[in-house]
């Protein structure tokens, strides 16, 4: 198939994309965007695939049925494969795969544990994973439908385990950091040639803020990432479950509340490129699409990543297999398809995420595995943290104070 469209959930994907079954929203943005191809294009802007049909193909195909006999269903972020490794599943397997797209963990949360979400393969990250995991919402994976596992990568297996027990339940898909993205041109500018541009305190001191503001910070939209960061500058258990502890961070973002232009967790990625602002606390992969489009446009602009050198969030973004899903063995031969060395390696290479996958490595192109900010050094690797989910109680905490901070109140 090579022709692409938008199909809605709820609709038939017949009528709505006739012999295509990979749906993309109409804003087809988000955490982690993750998108490569042309930069113009993907994540942090309107991403639509408009099909023309003639009119006899049209009848034809509302004359078939709606559901195909062998099919996968697979919900994952947006821009976050290469088109043409979906192709290239549907052409080795004769499998058809209709592809929707999220835009955060809490859609998904909603979706997984209301149930019944249809979907045969979710990617949630490690910390809704554990919290899914012990709801229910996921069935063990058949390793012996999976012979690609052997791929996957120690290193990373053992930090997944704290969500996964003993990784039964999931592969690691990508992984990566939550840091800083910086113009340095504009930054150095404001700030001086010294700039703590690899510092917390660039985005959490008010002193540095108050400057920046003049060219523009923008902050996740995530309490999740951004909570543990402000623990981690304030030196606290970024990790920590302690309400009076996570209420400290209140005062860090109240100081700096003035000074930022926008929440959100994928405008941050074109802002940037574009020089629309100078910092942005995001995703790393995000940030190295928006200093690779900025070198691409040829417009001036300078972008770097740098993980914080007080340490940095790790996350984990990982394939599982709903407890419901009503095509479990399609979903095992999709799951083995992205571990195959090759096709993990596509992944990688589009989205300038890190993979899961040891194997994939000798298939990389130079620009990931030989940079630090995607694959680290074993000294950034080891100042990198993880966190668990919260609990119910700490969770409405969380949400209230989240809501206050971008509330400004």
């Amino acid at each position: 198939m090579d022709t692409w469209c938008s199909v809605k959930r709820n609709s038939s994907p017949v009528g709505a994309c006739l012999s295509v079954h990979i749906a993309y929203p109409a804003v087809a943005i988000h955490s982690r965007d993750h998108g490569r191809g042309n930069p113009l294009l993907k994540r942090q802007g309107k991403i639509m695939k408009n099909v023309t049909k003639l009119s006899g193909v049209i009848a034809l195909a509302l004359a078939a049925s709606a559901v195909s006999a062998d099919e996968v269903r697979v919900y994952n972020w947006s821009d976050y494969i290469d088109e043409e490794l979906l192709q290239k599943f549907e052409d080795e397997t004769g499998i058809d795969l209709i592809y929707d797209v999220f835009d955060s963990n809490e859609v998904l949360e909603t979706k997984m544990l209301s149930g019944g979400s249809g979907y045969d393969v979710v990617v949630p990250s490690g910390t809704f994973l554990q919290r899914q995991i012990t709801a229910g919402a996921f069935q063990k994976l058949d390793m012996d439908q999976l012979p690609n596992a052997v791929n996957l990568w120690d290193v990373i297996q053992d930090r997944t385990i704290q969500y996964d027990p003993d990784n039964a339940y999931s592969i690691n898909y990508m992984w990566g950091t939550t840091g800083l993205g910086v113009n340095v041109g504009r930054v150095q500018e404001l700030l001086g040639e010294d700039a703590p541009i690899d510092s917390l305190a660039l985005v959490f001191d008010p002193a540095n803020m108050e400057k920046l503001a003049e060219c523009g910070v923008h902050f996740l939209d995530a309490p999740g990432e951004m909570i543990p960061a402000a623990l981690q500058y304030l030196g606290e258990d970024p990790d920590s479950k302690d309400p009076d502890v996570i209420a400290r961070t209140a005062e860090v973002f109240a100081g700096v509340r003035p000074y930022i232009q926008k929440f959100h967790s994928s405008e941050y990625i074109n802002a940037l490129a574009n020089g629309d602002i100078c910092v942005a606390f995001g995703w790393s992969g995000d940030i190295l699409q928006a200093r690779d489009r900025a070198a691409e446009a040829d417009n001036g602009v300078e972008i770097a990543y740098n993980a914080p050198s007080e340490g940095a969030l790790m996350w984990f973004d990982q394939m599982a297999i709903p407890v419901d899903a009503p095509n479990v063995e399609q979903a095992h031969i999709f799951l083995n398809f992205i571990l195959d060395a090759q096709n993990a390696a596509a992944a990688s290479n589009y989205v300038y995420y890190a993979n899961g996958n040891s194997a994939s490595t000798e298939f990389l192109i130079e620009d990931v595995i030989g940079d630090t900010a995607i694959y680290p050094d074993a000294a950034t690797l080891e100042n990198l943290y993880t966190t668990t989910p919260y609990d119910a109680r700490v969770q409405r905490v969380v949400t209230r104070l989240w809501t206050t901070v971008k509330s400004g109140q």
